[in-house]
């Protein structure tokens, strides 16, 4: 059976890498900073002014600047969480997904489609019909 000192070391080896991780990463600790701070003014704003729950919760839900503290102080801590948990950020890969699904809805566009087609196939070849197809120009449907 497991010791209270053993649970103790268990527990305490399980938490040093996010310790050692959180000493070590100075952007982890000014996000930490950060949202501390965002909602340090955030909580002094709305405490200053007294009065019943109703108005502070209608201010909570209303108030655009009250709403974007409170976003920057949520997105200071899951970047923070993130860090901590070895997460990387993904807006490079979520930019790249973007852009390919603009670049498709493009290409298969029925309207736009067969004439951007065209160009790229154009621009990329130089012109010359390496690869077959004819593509109809935009707007008739082959008889249809």
């Amino acid at each position: 059976m497991a010791t209270a000192r053993d649970k103790v070391y268990d527990a305490a080896g399980n938490v040093k890498p996010y310790i050692e991780r959180a000493v070590a990463d100075e952007k982890l600790r000014a996000d930490v900073l950060s949202a501390f701070a965002t909602a340090r003014e955030l909580y002094n704003d709305l405490a200053m002014s007294r009065g019943p729950v109703t108005t502070f919760a209608t201010r909570m839900a209303t108030d655009d600047e009250v709403q974007e503290k409170l976003k920057a102080a949520l997105d200071d801590l899951r970047s923070a969480a993130n860090r901590l948990q070895g997460r990387r950020e993904r807006s490079g890969r979520n930019a790249r997904l973007l852009l390919i699904g603009i670049a498709i809805g493009i290409l298969f566009n029925p309207i736009t489609g067969p004439e951007t087609r065209r160009w790229l196939k154009e621009t990329v070849t130089g012109g010359s019909d390496e690869f077959g197809g004819d593509y109809p120009p935009a707007g008739a449907n082959g008889g249809n």
